[in-house]
C-alpha cells in the first residue's frame, strides 16, 4: 500500500472514532437531560399534590352578572377536583348559586343577576385533587359596576332614549325619533317602536350606544303594541293589528316573536297561534329565563306556549284555566301572579299547580297589583279609599311576606299624583315606580300608548325603602312590559 493510502486509511479511523466519541457524549447528555426534566417533573407533580390543589386562572363577566341571570364564576386549578358540593361554598354578600365541577375546573352558576356596585367574596372550603394530597381552600372577590339603564321621555320636540345612572346625573341621549311608542333593551340591543307621519308602525334595531341602525320586517302595514323581550335568545315579541283591520278581514291583536340577530335581520315574524281557541292576545309575558310564553286571549283562557325552535316545532301548549290579568312572573322561578274574577292567584308554570295569594290587611287598602319576588314575597300597589269608597285617601307600595301577615311599606304616592306601574329590577334590589305628578293637571298626549305628559321614574331600594333617585320619563329598561296608561 502506498504511503499516502496509509495515511487516508488513518486520517479516517480517526475521523471516525470522533464521532463515535461525541454520539456516546450526546446519548449521555441526553439521557442526563431527560433524568433531570423527569426529576424535575416528578417533583413538581409531588410538590403539587402536596400542597393540594391551587387556582391558576379565574373567569368572570361582572358587568354582565349584574343586567342577567345565569353568570358563571369559573376557577381553573393545578389538579382534577373531586365534585365540589354546595356545603362547601360560601358567598357574601349572600347570592343563590348552582355549583358543578369538570376536570380542573369548578364553576358557580348565579340563579339571579348579582346586586350592582356591589363587592362579592366566593369561598370554596375543602377543595380535593383526585390524586390525593391535602384539601384546599380557593377564594376570590370581585366589584359589580353601577347599573346603567335606559328610559324614553317624549316631547313636542321629538322624542329621546336616555342612557343614565342612578345617581341621575350622567343622562346620555342614544337614539332620537319624531314619535317613538315603547322600546325595550336587551344585553346587545335597543329595540324601538316608532310610528311614521301615516300612523303605521315600524320597529328599529340599534346597538346599545343606538349606533348600527335597522329595521326589522314587521307581518305587514299596522299597529305595533305590547312590545317585550325575552330574557335571553335575542328574541321580541308584540302584538301587531292591521291597518285595515274590519269586521271580517285583518289580523287584530295577534301576536308574534321576532329575533334580534343580525343574521336572521330580514327573516319575517313568526305567529304565535293557539290552537282550537281565539289567539287574539288581550296580556301575554315572556317566562323569565326562557323563551315560553304565558299568553292571555280575549276569549280569558290562560295558556302557557312555547315559541318555535330553529326547525319550526313547538311543544303542545298548556291550558291554566281563566283569568282577567297577568300581574306578573317572578325572575328566578316559574310563579306567575293573575287576576282572576276572585281575586289574584299564584301559579306554578313548571307544575301547573295553583295557590291563593294571601291577602293584605284591608287596612292598608285594596292591591291593585301583585309583583312576585324571587323568594316567595310580593310587592303589592295599595289603594286605601275613604270611608264612601270614592276618594282615594293613600295609595302606598308594600313588600308583603308570603303568608301576607307582614307588610314594609317603601314607598307612598302624594295624593295629587298617580301610580301608573311598578316594575322591580332584575336583582329584586329596586323598584322602579312610575309616577304622574299632579294628575289633574298633567294631560296625556295622542300616542297609541296615551300617557301623561309629565312622568316620573322613583328607583327605591326594596331592602330599607329609601329612595335611590327619581329620573324623568319612563319604560326604565328592566321593566318587562309598558305601562298601562
Amino acid at each position: 500500500m502506498s504511503t499516502d493510502g496509509r495515511r487516508a486509511r488513518e486520517g479516517e479511523r480517526r475521523r471516525s472514532s470522533a464521532r463515535h466519541r461525541r454520539g456516546r457524549a450526546f446519548t449521555a447528555s441526553f439521557v442526563i437531560v431527560l433524568g433531570v426534566l423527569a426529576a424535575i417533573g416528578l417533583g413538581g407533580a409531588a410538590l403539587t399534590t402536596v400542597q393540594g390543589p391551587r387556582v391558576t386562572a379565574t373567569e368572570f363577566d361582572p358587568a354582565a352578572a349584574v343586567t342577567a341571570s345565569g353568570s358563571r364564576l369559573l376557577f381553573t386549578t393545578t389538579q382534577s377536583l373531586a365534585e365540589v358540593d354546595p356545603s362547601q361554598v360560601s358567598v357574601s354578600p349572600a347570592a343563590d348559586f348552582t355549583v358543578d365541577t369538570s376536570g380542573r375546573t369548578v364553576g358557580l352558576r348565579f340563579s339571579l343577576p348579582l346586586w350592582d356596585d356591589t363587592t362579592y367574596t366566593v369561598r370554596i372550603a375543602g377543595v380535593a385533587g383526585l390524586g390525593g394530597g391535602p384539601p384546599a381552600t380557593i377564594e376570590d372577590s370581585f366589584t359589580t359596576p353601577a347599573l346603567q339603564v335606559y328610559l324614553l321621555e317624549r316631547s313636542d320636540a321629538g322624542d329621546t332614549i336616555f342612557r343614565s345612572d342612578l345617581a341621575g346625573d350622567a343622562a346620555v341621549p342614544v337614539f332620537r325619533h319624531d314619535h317613538i311608542e315603547d322600546f325595550r333593551a336587551t344585553a346587545s340591543h335597543l329595540v324601538v317602536s316608532t310610528v311614521d307621519a301615516d300612523g303605521q308602525s315600524h320597529l328599529i334595531v340599534t346597538d346599545l350606544d343606538g349606533a348600527g341602525q335597522r329595521e326589522l320586517p314587521l307581518p305587514g302595514t299596522g299597529s305595533v303594541t305590547d312590545l317585550q323581550s325575552a330574557d335571553r335568545g335575542n328574541l321580541i315579541g308584540y302584538t301587531f293589528t292591521d291597518a285595515d283591520i274590519g269586521a271580517d278581514v285583518g289580523r287584530e291583536s295577534a301576536l308574534f316573536t321576532a329575533s334580534l340577530s343580525a343574521s336572521q335581520a330580514q327573516t319575517p315574524p313568526t305567529p304565535i297561534e293557539r290552537t282550537g281557541g281565539d289567539s287574539r292576545v288581550d296580556d301575554w309575558r315572556f317566562v323569565p329565563g326562557t323563551d315560553t310564553i304565558l299568553m292571555l286571549t280575549f276569549d280569558g283562557a290562560l295558556t302557557l306556549v312555547s315559541a318555535p325552535d330553529a326547525s319550526g316545532r313547538t311543544a303542545d301548549p298548556v291550558a291554566l284555566g281563566n283569568a282577567v290579568a297577568i300581574d306578573s312572573i317572578a325572575r328566578g322561578s316559574t310563579v306567575a301572579i293573575v287576576e282572576r274574577a276572585d281575586g289574584p292567584l299564584a301559579i306554578d308554570l313548571a307544575t301547573a299547580e295553583e295557590k291563593e295569594v294571601a291577602p293584605t290587611d284591608p287596612g292598608l287598602g285594596q292591591a291593585s297589583s301583585v309583583l312576585a319576588l324571587a323568594d316567595g314575597s310580593t310587592l303589592r300597589l295599595l289603594t286605601r279609599l275613604d270611608a264612601d269608597g270614592v276618594t282615594v285617601e293613600q295609595t302606598s307600595v308594600a313588600v308583603v311576606d308570603a303568608a301576607g301577615t307582614g307588610a314594609r311599606s317603601v314607598f307612598t304616592v302624594p295624593p295629587d299624583d298617580a301610580l301608573l306601574q311598578a316594575c322591580i329590577s332584575p336583582s329584586g334590589r329596586y323598584a322602579a315606580l312610575l309616577v304622574a305628578p299632579n294628575v289633574v293637571d298633567n294631560p296625556y298626549d295622542g300616542y297609541l300608548l296615551p300617557l301623561p305628559q309629565r312622568l316620573q321614574t322613583h328607583v327605591v331600594s326594596l331592602a330599607d325603602g329609601k329612595e335611590v333617585v327619581a329620573l324623568r320619563g319612563f319604560d326604565i329598561s328592566w321593566c318587562q312590559g309598558a305601562p298601562r296608561g
